[in-house]
């Protein structure tokens, strides 16, 4: 059986479910992509390739085996996009978590289907059906859950909008013990400039009470404001626009003084690594097309 645990972002990391990129799929038409980004990179002929995905997700393997980290997998669809574990279920506490993802993905939770089977069945939870969520807008944070949202009037219309208050207060209403704080996301089904997809690509909690943030992914500026006052001004790694489109915030801890982090990153890893961070480099450039990195790759299950 795999006892769960994970109350924050950076304790040490045991065990974690890392996506795949075999059998990726065709490049997706236009009207099939579910976000801006990937939009943009169809249309310039730019769109990654899936032996470039499968690389880079090989360089995380290697660097999880050099920590001593177990590493699951889904099982392989064929030609289906599994790459963004993170997006398909996500572990608070003891429990895992099922999103209500976007009904083309469900799939996706069939193919770690063998990993749940090993799992308390108590500790598998399922979220009523009209509460929207994704893992990528939810963060433990030892006495708190952040969580990601949109409760703007055009949320149905929004493919962006991952996460609605419905999910917030039910999260709430399962870890009564913790203070639940949502943020609401500036989103764009357009515009890969001005969509925060999720949480993480805003925002992130790293070791040593630091934190790595982008303002304008928050819509309500004393929001972003709690974040930074939580965390402490001179903790908190300010990205830019263009960083966030990069996904700087999407980096991913092991530990409490290790990250993943992606090689182009040079602002953020010279910082990280000023700030007394082991940094483990690697090439993640052609996964982040799809608007997503290293945190949404990665579902963590067991850290100490």
């Amino acid at each position: 059986m795999i006892k769960l645990n994970i109350k924050n972002e950076t304790s040490r990391l045991r065990a974690v479910i890392l996506g795949t990129a075999k059998s990726n799929g065709p490049i997706p038409a236009v009207e099939d992509c579910y976000d801006p980004k990937s939009v943009e990179h169809v249309l310039s002929d730019t769109y990654p390739k899936e032996a470039d995905m499968i690389a880079e997700m090989d360089a995380v393997l290697e660097v999880f085996k050099k920590y001593d980290v177990k590493v699951y997998r889904p099982e392989v669809i064929e030609n289906c996009n599994q790459i963004f574990s993170r997006d398909i279920a996500f572990v608070i506490e003891d429990k895992i978590i099922r999103a209500n993802i976007l009904p083309d993905r469900e799939e996706e939770v069939e193919a770690i289907q063998y990993i749940c089977d090993q799992i308390d069945v108590n500790n598998r939870i399922i979220l009523p059906e009209d509460c929207h969520v994704e893992g990528g807008d939810v963060m433990p944070w030892n006495d708190y859950i952040f969580i990601g949202t949109y409760s703007g009037e055009d949320y149905p219309d929004l493919i962006t909008a991952r996460t609605n208050m419905d999910a917030v207060i039910a999260i709430q209403e399962l870890f009564p013990e913790k203070t639940v704080k949502s943020f609401e996301l500036r989103k764009s089904n357009t515009n890969a400039k001005e969509n925060a997809l999720h949480l993480d690509c805003c925002f992130q909690p790293i070791g040593k009470g630091k934190a790595i943030i982008h303002k304008n992914g928050f819509l309500v500026e004393k929001e972003y404001q709690w974040l930074v006052d939580f965390f402490g001004k001179d903790n908190v790694f300010e990205i830019t626009k263009d960083e966030m489109y990069q996904m700087n915030s999407n980096v991913f801890s092991i530990s409490k003084d290790v990250i993943i982090s992606e090689k182009n990153f040079t602002r953020l890893n010279t910082w990280l690594r000023s700030e007394g961070f082991t940094v483990e480099e690697v090439p993640y450039a052609e996964i982040s097309k799809q608007e997503g990195l290293l945190r949404c790759t990665t579902m963590p299950l067991i850290r100490d």
